[in-house]
C-alpha cells in the first residue's frame, strides 16, 4: 500500500455524501461474496524460525495444573456494542444534507494494545504497549474498551503481553523464550521496573522478515498482570480481552481448558461491574471459554479471508458465522481488509444477530473507519486512538442534530479531491484483490 498516510479528522457534508455512495454502491454491486484466498505457504513462527508443529502433552511446563473450581460466575455489565440489527436503519435512514436527520446507533473505537501498539516503523506511539500506562492514556479519550493481550505463566498466572517469546539480550546475540515457560516473577524481570534501583532485562522485538531491533519506547512502564490491570485501570474502561495462542502449536482440549480456567477465575474476581469481552484466533478457545462462562461476551478473531489455514473454521467471514452459530458466540473481530473485500457478507453477519468489529492497520484512517461506519460495523480497534476518536466524533456529529450548529459543521476542514480519490481507489483495490 506505499507509504503510510496522514490522518484526516475532520469530514464535510460534501465528503460524507461522496464516500457515502462510495459504501452503498460497494454493498449493492457485491450481492456474490468474493474473498480473497493467497496460496497456501509455511507459516512462519512467532520467533522467526519455523520447525514444524508440535503437539503439547498433558505435562507441557506451557500450563500449569489447576483443580477444577465451581463456575459461580459473578454476574456483570456486558458491553453495550451495537447489535447489527440496526445496520439497515443506520445506512437507510442518514440523510447527509437533512438538518436534523435521525442521529445513528453509537460507533466503538477501541485502543488497540491500550493507546496503540508499538513498532519501528511508528514511532507516533510513544508509550508501551499493554502497559498500565498505555491503558489509562487510552481512557482519557472516551473509548468503550481497549484491547490486550493476555497469556499464563507456568505458575499459572494470566499475564498481558502480546508476542509468544519475549526476547533480551543484543541484536547481535538473542535470547528468546516463551512467554508461557517462564514464571510470574522471571516474566516480570524484563523490561522497566517497579524498583529503580533493580534493572530489567533490556527487551528486544523481532519483526515478521525475521529483523530483530531495541524495544525503545519514550515513556515506559513495567509489564503487569491482568489482575493489576483490573486494579489500576480506570474503572470506566472495558476490556477486550484477547486470548493468545501459538499458531505454530497444536493445543489438546485439556490444555485449552487449564489455560482458560485460569483467566475466567482471574476475570471473574477482578473484573467486578467493568465490562469485558473475550475474544481468540483458536476456534476451541472460543467455543470452551463460552462453555465455561456466561457473563461476558465471546467473539472470534478472524483473517477474513486475507490468510489461509489449515484449520478451515479461520479461512472465511462465512466461517466464522458459522462458528458463532455454533457455539453461541456474540460476535466477530475481523481484519479490515477481509470486510472491505467481501462486504456482502456484512448482511450475513448482521442476519445472525452478530456484532462486528475490525481490526488492522487501515482503521488509522479516518475515510476507511467511515466507510465501516457507512457499512454498519459496530466499531474498530485501532493504534491512533485520538485521532480515531476525534474523527468518529466528528462525523457522527456531522449534522446529527447533536447540539453542534452550522458553525461546527463550517469548522471542519473537508477532504481534498487526492485524499478522496485516495479512498476510491484504496476501496478499488481492496475489492479486486
Amino acid at each position: 500500500m506505499g507509504p503510510t498516510r496522514r490522518i484526516f479528522v475532520g469530514i464535510n457534508c460534501e465528503s460524507l455524501q461522496r464516500i457515502s455512495m462510495i459504501s452503498r454502491c460497494i454493498l449493492i454491486s457485491s450481492s456474490t461474496p468474493t474473498i480473497y484466498t493467497p496460496p497456501a505457504t509455511t507459516p512462519p513462527s512467532t520467533n522467526g524460525k519455523y520447525t514444524g508443529r508440535r503437539r503439547f502433552s498433558r505435562h507441557s511446563s506451557d500450563f500449569c495444573p489447576i483443580s477444577k473450581p465451581p463456575m459461580a460466575l459473578k454476574a456483570a455489565a456486558v458491553a453495550d456494542i451495537p447489535a447489527l440489527d440496526q445496520v439497515h436503519e443506520r445506512v437507510s435512514s442518514i440523510s447527509l444534507t437533512s438538518p436534523s436527520p435521525r442521529k445513528p446507533a453509537r460507533f466503538a473505537v477501541i485502543g488497540h494494545r491500550g493507546n496503540g501498539m508499538n513498532s519501528w516503523s511508528s514511532p507516533s506511539v510513544s508509550v508501551r504497549e499493554n502497559s498500565i500506562l498505555s491503558f489509562n492514556q487510552a481512557a482519557k479519550f472516551s473509548i468503550p474498551f481497549v484491547e490486550f493481550d493476555v497469556q499464563v505463566t507456568s505458575d499459572g498466572v494470566p499475564v498481558i503481553f502480546h508476542d509468544v517469546f519475549i526476547l533480551t539480550g543484543d541484536v547481535d546475540a538473542v535470547a528468546d523464550r516463551r512467554v508461557t515457560d517462564l514464571s510470574l516473577n522471571e516474566f516480570l524481570s524484563y523490561g522497566s521496573q517497579r524498583e529503580p534501583t533493580s534493572p530489567g532485562k533490556p527487551l528486544l522485538r523481532r519483526t515478521a522478515d525475521g529483523k530483530v531491533y531495541k524495544w525503545a519506547v519514550e515513556a515506559d512502564d513495567p509489564l503487569c498482570t491482568l489482575e493489576e490491570a483490573f486494579r489500576r485501570v480506570d474503572a470506566r474502561l472495558g476490556f477486550n480481552i484477547e486470548l493468545k495462542f501459538d499458531d505454530d502449536l497444536i493445543y489438546t482440549e485439556e490444555n485449552l481448558v487449564k489455560t482458560l480456567e485460569i483467566i475466567v477465575r482471574s476475570v471473574c474476581t477482578n473484573a467486578g461491574g467493568r465490562s469485558v469481552i473475550f475474544s481468540t484466533f483458536q476456534p476451541d478457545a472460543a467455543r470452551i471459554v463460552r462453555r465455561l462462562q456466561q457473563d461476558y461476551p465471546v467473539f472470534f478473531l478472524t483473517d477474513g479471508g486475507t490468510k489461509s489455514f489449515s484449520d478451515a473454521r479461520r479461512n472465511s467471514l462465512e466461517e466464522a458465522v458459522k462458528l458463532c452459530a455454533e457455539n453461541g458466540l456474540e460476535g466477530i473481530v475481523s481484519e479490515v481488509r477481509g470486510v472491505l473485500r467481501n462486504p456482502a457478507a456484512v448482511a450475513g453477519i448482521k442476519k445472525a444477530k452478530l456484532s462486528l468489529l475490525t481490526y488492522g492497520g487501515l482503521n488509522n484512517t479516518a475515510e476507511v473507519v467511515y466507510m465501516q461506519y457507512m457499512m454498519g460495523i459496530d466499531g474498530v480497534i485501532a493504534d491512533r486512538v485520538k485521532e480515531i476518536s476525534d474523527a468518529v466524533g466528528s462525523f457522527q456529529g456531522q449534522g446529527m442534530g447533536d447540539g453542534g450548529g452550522e458553525e461546527m459543521r463550517e469548522a471542519r476542514p473537508s477532504f481534498s479531491e487526492a485524499q478522496l480519490s485516495y479512498l476510491l481507489e484504496l476501496i478499488a483495490e481492496l475489492v479486486r484483490q
